[in-house]
């Protein structure tokens, strides 16, 4: 005899067993200042005594991109990271007043976070602020702890220390402590469950570390990490480099030293603290040690993200992903800056990770960028695109990271610091 009433109950377990695997993930984004691939240690162009092994473990148990372009400059990249836009399709976006004060309209270039807010979303974002004075708390995230630079550029130098912090929109405070260490505090504090946080809601967490932005300055208990740092001198440190653009075949920001290593031409660029002392040298050897010991105190905090997520249970259903603004370049090309339209300038890393539904420690050799990250978020929480973006969903490369049948080409726009209709020329 046919029993409905123990249909309809297989029915209603079938429904919310379906619900339950479809489940919207959590995304964790944690995105680092001037972070290039070849200070990361899953990557072979690192040196093999780079250590990161927090940021590994997301490329053991996730994909490398082998070659991602995010962004030619900070700012630049952070505003196609929140509309899905190259920098000439991003609106009322324009450098104004002290550097690096900035502004946009945010009704004609809205950022995508307000949408993930109204699709049930909770968003927040933690560390450095790089996108107009305006930062968009109430509007697009709900929580909000960040050092806003376009808005106090009186401060905009203190990348690591003394820092005005503004909360959810309030007056901003100086705040002591290494900026590293604190932004991942905020970041892990929100991930178990503190600033507002909901557990039955789905969460975007952006954190965004300002190192190793120049200057580039460790922990102190860094400090005497490395101590044995050799570095390969790139064959084309020098001028002239036969064949390239004049304001490359001339560059001359480096000069052979007493001992025969490359040594800074114009420290302005250089390792410098931000009272104005050099922690190793000027070398190439002494600055490149100085540099990767700023990223030590990022892996440790991306380990300790981690420990919270697997602590709290969110783990398993949680997208992370690990990605930096753009590189820098330690001699390719003669360059020691970021900018510059070649690999050694902007290559940067990135790794998506989310094991239960993602292989584990595969590389993608194809190349991406910043604005193919958009789409694919909205992808992941099963929303529709709120407008036209200029990146691709990289869905079929998680899925599988070899796929033959994926042919988009990678364009990365340079147009200086200039957004939208104030672009007349883009490299």
């Amino acid at each position: 005899m046919f029993n409905c009433k123990s249909f309809f109950l297989f029915l209603v377990f079938i429904i919310v067993s379906f619900r339950l695997s479809a489940e919207q993930p959590n995304i964790l984004f944690i995105f680092t200042d001037d972070h290039s691939h070849r200070a990361v240690g899953c990557y072979p162009e690192s040196p093999d005594w780079v250590k990161t092994p927090n940021i590994d473990s997301l490329a053991d148990n996730g994909i490398r991109f082998a070659n991602c372009y995010m962004g030619s400059w900070c700012m630049g990249a952070r505003a196609t990271l929140l509309t899905g836009y190259q920098t000439y399709g991003i609106k009322s976006m324009r450098m104004e007043g002290k550097y690096p004060g900035s502004v946009y309209d945010s009704k004609k270039s809205p950022f995508w976070p307000a949408v993930f807010r109204k699709k049930g979303y909770q968003t927040a974002q933690v560390g450095k602020w790089h996108t107009g004075t305006d930062n968009g708390y109430g509007r697009d995230w709900d929580f909000q702890k960040v050092w806003n630079r376009p808005a106090f550029p009186e401060n905009s130098g203190n990348y690591f220390k003394e820092q005005l912090i503004q909360t959810n929109g309030k007056k901003a405070v100086m705040t002591q402590g290494y900026s590293t260490d604190n932004y991942t505090k905020w970041a892990e504090e929100y991930i178990r469950g503190g600033h507002g946080k909901k557990k039955d809601k789905p969460f975007y967490l952006w954190v965004c570390y300002g190192a190793v932005h120049g200057p580039f300055t460790p922990a102190p208990r860094h400090l005497e990490e490395y101590p044995e740092v050799k570095v390969k001198v790139p064959a084309d440190i020098y001028p002239p480099r036969i064949g390239k653009p004049k304001y490359s075949r001339e560059k001359e920001q480096w000069v052979k030293g007493e001992n025969g290593l490359p040594v800074l031409k114009n420290k302005r660029f250089s390792g410098r603290t931000v009272s104005g002392k050099f922690i190793h040298g000027t070398d190439l050897h002494s600055l490149e040690r100085q540099y990767h010991q700023g990223v030590l105190a990022i892996d440790e905090g991306v380990g300790k993200l981690i420990k919270a997520l697997k602590d709290t249970g969110q783990y398993e259903n949680t997208l992370i992903v690990f990605g930096a603004d753009q590189g820098i370049a330690w001699g390719q090309k003669g360059f020691q800056m970021k900018l510059a339209p070649y690999d050694g300038t902007i290559r940067g890393p990135l790794i998506v990770s989310m094991p239960k539904k993602l292989p584990s420690g595969k590389v993608c050799e194809k190349p991406v960028g910043g604005a193919d990250l958009v789409p694919t978020f909205f992808k992941a929480a099963e929303l529709e695109l709120p407008w036209k973006m200029h990146g691709r969903d990289l869905t079929p490369l998680l899925n599988n990271p070899e796929d033959k049948s994926w042919k988009s080409p990678l364009l990365l726009a340079h147009t200086g610091m200039s957004f939208g209709e104030d672009c007349d020329e883009v490299i």
